[in-house]
């Protein structure tokens, strides 16, 4: 009996605990709307895709993405997993006049705020929604990412970046974008992907149970943090990569930046940082 009463004040607090947060959030939104908009400011209740600051976290990913990464104003920037255009906005004061973005985005109504609070600013800053299969955010997407072709020509980039899009993807599917990254970026440009990578150190600290990341499930060829649902945190053999890397005609610029997100005391960012040069 008392097991019964646990879980149903469980299964009762949990809708109500979701509830009142986005009732709160609400209210600040309504309160600063104003200023929101004139900063580009997705509302509170739309930033949970992503934790941490928006803006900060944005500012941070320009800084690696042209101290790193090389990305200069002119380029033609594809933002792969665009969300609600945390990487957009510092992009935005970052691009020049002859530079373009363009990203897209399984989650609508994300894509649709940033087509209406930062493209009338910014016109060459374009944002398209994906009808992609994604169990948590597109679940009656129409699309598998194994199968998408991106909606662009070949040869077309730059600069093609993907932060925290191939943590929740399973192989098959990784494979096919990094095929399609490969094909819209033209000769000599870059690509600036985040991963979870295990290798000898990462898998070492998982052991030493110093990680944050637990990969202990292996599942087709990558490992996992829960069986549950796999795509939640994804992580990727080194040597797998790197190979699907020369495979995809990439060439990868050494060295890979890894991250904390294993315990590591000298790091660059939270996650695992390749970057790619189309041969």
């Amino acid at each position: 009996m008392t097991e019964f009463v646990y879980a149903l004040k469980t299964s009762l607090w949990k809708p109500a605990r979701g509830f009142l947060k986005r009732l709160y959030l609400g209210i600040f939104d309504f309160a600063d709307a104003a200023s929101r908009r004139k900063d580009m400011m997705p509302p509170r209740n739309m930033r949970l895709i992503g934790d941490g600051d928006f803006r900060a976290i944005g500012l941070a990913f320009r800084r690696l993405f042209t101290d790193y990464g090389g990305l200069k104003p002119d380029d033609r920037v594809l933002d792969v997993g665009c969300g609600i255009g945390r990487m957009a906005v510092p992009l935005a004061g970052y691009l020049s006049a002859n530079g373009e973005y363009q990203g897209f985005d399984v989650v609508r109504k994300g894509v649709e705020w940033c087509q209406e609070n930062i493209t009338p600013r910014y016109p060459k800053f374009h944002f398209h929604h994906a009808d992609i299969h994604n169990k948590d955010y597109n679940p009656h997407g129409a699309i598998q990412a194994s199968g998408y072709e991106f909606p662009y020509d070949d040869g077309y980039f730059d600069f093609v970046l993907l932060t925290s899009v191939f943590t929740h993807m399973l192989p098959p599917d990784l494979e096919n974008y990094l095929y399609e990254i490969s094909r819209v970026l033209r000769r000599g440009g870059t690509c600036f992907i985040t991963f979870f990578l295990l290798n000898e150190e990462s898998a070492g600290l998982i052991r030493r149970k110093l990680s944050k990341q637990n990969f202990i499930h292996e599942v087709g060829g990558c490992f996992t943090t829960t069986l549950e649902n796999p795509e939640a945190a994804v992580a990727f053999l080194e040597p797998y990569i790197r190979g699907l890397f020369a495979r995809s005609g990439l060439t990868i610029c050494e060295p890979i930046h890894f991250g904390s997100w294993c315990g590591r005391a000298r790091f660059l960012s939270y996650q695992d940082i390749v970057i790619g040069r189309k041969s």
